[in-house]
């Protein structure tokens, strides 16, 4: 740990989908366009960008729950045609490459706990300049799916490191119950899948409105 000021927190855990990464409009589209294709209900825009950050698995039934499941399989497989076809078009948010290098030179631990699978995940750090960036990632489809505490439970044994020197960052009232359940601080954005207004039952640290003013807050406080 670094020498030259006192941390409040050793590891920063980010989720990906609409905190890092801006992917929340494009899954959102993929969900309805998916659901279109088996001929079952389309959720509004709300309801599909409710479900961003859980598994792939839970995402599906919440968006799709009148569908029958044994259909779910084809669901999936139609969501992920429709990503994998477009995928290449999503982009960092801005600054967020030169949030993560100031983190990593205040000697922060960082991690990454997201809903994506494992391939998802490594080929979009692949695609994003940030392969190496992450000192531990947990995907959905290696440990619970959020909101249970296995994600970020795993990435503190891993690091040795007590809850209250955790701080989990994401977009959806899914990162911040993955938190409390953990029994760690959080943090909102508010750029990404869900509204300001659904995060105060939570009790971030702080919502952030854009990648500059996480940075900020990370800066000043983290």
């Amino acid at each position: 740990m670094s020498a030259v000021r006192p941390q409040r927190f050793d590891l920063v855990v980010f989720d990906w989908d609409g905190t890092l990464f801006d992917s929340t409009a494009l899954i959102v589209r993929c969900i309805q366009e998916s659901c279109r294709d088996v001929g079952c209900d389309v959720p509004c825009d709300a309801d599909a960008a409710y479900v961003i950050g859980l598994g792939l698995a839970d995402a599906l039934r919440h968006a799709a729950p009148g569908l029958p499941p044994e259909r779910y399989p084809e669901l999936g497989a139609r969501f992920r045609h429709h990503y994998l076809a477009r995928q290449d078009e999503l982009t960092l948010f801005p600054g967020t490459l030169e949030m993560l290098k100031a983190l990593k030179a205040r000697h922060h631990w960082l991690g990454v706990a997201t809903g994506k699978g494992r391939r998802g995940l490594d080929t979009a750090l692949a695609h994003s300049q940030l392969h190496g960036m992450f000192d531990g990632t947990r995907t959905a489809d290696e440990t619970a799916s959020k909101p249970d505490p296995r994600m970020l439970l795993e990435l503190m044994r891993e690091f040795g490191v007590e809850p209250e020197r955790t701080l989990m960052i994401g977009d959806t009232t899914h990162d911040l119950q993955l938190a409390a359940n953990a029994g760690t601080a959080s943090i909102a954005v508010s750029y990404g899948a869900h509204e300001h207004a659904a995060f105060g039952a939570f009790s971030p640290l702080a919502v952030a409105a854009s990648t500059a003013e996480l940075h900020d807050w990370l800066a000043a406080h983290a």
